[in-house]
């Protein structure tokens, strides 16, 4: 046994399924190793950025890690723009590099640059192994690293001499621990805080798509009737048809679900991550009453100053809180104002649910279709452009984990290769990724993938032949735009061409029944509509005019 071998050895041990991506000369000996195994399947993509994408989702939808592999040089900054996805998007990751071998790392020699140093800032560890005999260990370490909350990356680089040195190690058997929770004493002063409040609200965050938080979180709002507030990437954490359920914050505009925070006497932030949604816009003027309820203590922030924070696993501080509201009882709260805001929010959602348009497309009446024809645990990914805004606000959950976008580090070309690990995780479900013609095409190589792994998978492309956020950005604020356009492919060619159905669908009629057709095609689709974003410009007129006083 070698030292590529004891790797693979220890990474089955550690239950990983998957490793996603592009190998090289300097992995040679890892991919040799790899091929013996019957545990762990590699799934070999068409860019390695594409890989660490399937690797991300692999690990939203399922909490364990999966591999992302690249060779040295620029297999591994290819990596790295996925693997700052998954780490400040939060899921768990394996980043797996070759590297030269050590006889040449310190001086100039092809292909060689510091590679951890490069991973260091957008992943939780990055590491070289340099003894064979380190490798359970390493090993060990890095996957309870990338599991341990807030999960995310984290980096294994094995240098092409290394992988090739005899090994007698044995891997390290994993054993998993309960989290910690918070001190009775603490959650006591907490629940003080619940019975003195009068109007509070519940700002849920990504850490509520856990599925024991989201349990224990329904439990608690049938218990008091507080409001969520969902952010992009908690979607889901409460069911959209609750009443409970304020559907979704996040845009930098205020919006009508902003009210019910102005309002709030206390608000309740639930496992929720600054990097979605900057506390200063909901806390301006740094007098809100926040009760920091996560995993972690909060990040410190001068519009974000909890007067008690309730640290340890989030489903278990929930289950504390609902055990003491079983036994103590709480007030009956003042939520008008919180009824109000579901209620205006959700004829905004079906505003144009009767479009029937011709030549362009609604967002609005395009998410409502799409959201008839997903099944409550069917999944959407979206890509990030204007499109991201538009789902973010009109596209609801009845379950975590069924609506993913990427809202931490935000990176284009992300929801079809994602649509593809989607499909491996789920292969029973409708899996669909919305993408901008933009960021459709920055990832379009991994069309190849899906159709050699057969992926059934739906990609939406909304098509205005411009970056149409940045437009946006810069219409709202300098009255007008720089040039952002570009051509497009013949859509029904590109996807003949890489062996995928082809749809372009001009009227709104149209759009529901094309979208059903092509779910039930075998292998992947792509259907392609003109979206008329003059809506954004609406849209923007309208938040602007909602007014937050209360």
């Amino acid at each position: 046994m070698n030292a590529s071998d004891l790797l693979v050895r220890c990474l089955e041990e550690e239950g990983i399924e998957y490793i996603f991506g592009v190998p090289g000369e300097e992995n040679a000996d890892f991919m040799m190793a790899l091929e013996k195994s019957s545990k762990i399947r590699f799934i070999l993509t068409r860019h390695e950025q594409g890989a660490a994408f399937m690797a991300e989702i692999y690990g939203r939808l399922t909490g364990n890690p999966a591999g992302a592999l690249g060779t040295l040089g620029p297999g591994a900054t290819n990596l790295i723009t996925g693997v700052a996805d998954s780490n400040m998007d939060r899921a768990p990751m394996l980043v797996l590099t070759g590297q030269g071998s050590t006889d040449r790392l310190h001086k100039e020699s092809h292909q060689i640059m510091d590679v951890v140093s490069m991973f260091k800032p957008v992943t939780k560890w990055a590491t070289t192994i340099l003894n064979p005999d380190t490798i359970p260990e390493i090993v060990r370490k890095a996957v309870r690293l990338a599991r341990t909350e807030k999960p995310g990356a984290v980096h294994i680089e094995l240098p092409e001499d290394i992988a090739a040195l005899p090994a007698t190690g044995k891997p390290m058997v994993p054993r998993r621990f309960r989290r910690s929770v918070p001190d009775d004493k603490i959650v006591n002063l907490a629940f003080e805080m619940l019975k003195s409040a009068k109007r509070p609200v519940i700002i849920a965050g990504n850490g509520c798509i856990r599925r024991r938080a989201s349990k224990q979180l329904r439990l608690f709002c049938e218990k008091t009737g507080i409001g969520v507030i969902s952010t992009f990437m908690a979607k889901g954490s409460v069911d959209m048809d609750a009443d409970y359920c304020l559907y979704t914050v996040g845009l930098g505009s205020k919006d009508r679900v902003s009210q019910a925070i102005d309002d709030s006497d206390l608000v309740l932030a639930l496992g929720f991550d600054m990097v979605e949604y900057h506390p200063q816009l909901w806390n301006e003027h740094k007098d809100n009453k926040i009760l920091h309820i996560d995993f972690l203590p909060a990040e410190i922030d001068e519009h974000y100053h909890p007067q008690i924070e309730l640290i340890g696993d989030l489903a278990h501080t929930l289950w504390m809180l609902n055990e003491r509201v079983d036994s103590q009882g709480l007030p009956d709260y003042d939520l008008t104002l919180q009824h109000k805001v579901r209620a205006d929010m959700a004829a905004d959602l079906a505003e144009y649910k009767d479009d029937n348009t011709k030549g362009t497309i609604r967002p609005q009446k395009a998410l409502w279709d799409v959201r008839d024809v997903m099944g409550a645990n069917d999944i959407l990914l979206s890509d990030v452009g204007a499109h991201k805004m538009w789902i973010a606000r009109h596209y609801q959950c009845h379950e975590p984990n069924t609506c993913l976008i990427p809202n931490g580090f935000c990176s284009m070309g992300f929801a079809l290769p994602g649509a593809v690990a989607a499909s491996i995780v789920f292969p029973d479900r409708r899996i669909l990724a919305i993408c901008g013609d933009a960021g459709f095409l920055m990832n379009v190589q991994e069309m190849e993938t899906a159709r050699r792994l057969n992926s059934n998978i739906v990609v939406m492309v909304w098509e205005d032949n411009e970056y149409g956020l940045i437009a946006w950005k810069q219409e709202t604020h300098f009255g007008r735009h720089t040039d952002l356009a570009f051509g497009n492919p013949d859509w029904k060619q590109l996807a003949s061409a890489f062996g995928w159905h082809g749809h372009f669908v001009a009227n709104s009629s149209d759009l529901k029944s094309s979208l059903e057709s092509a779910f039930n095609e075998d292998g992947p689709s792509l259907l392609v509509i003109p979206i008329d974003y003059r809506e954004n410009e609406l849209l923007t007129k309208k938040l602007g005019e909602i007014r937050c006083v209360i």
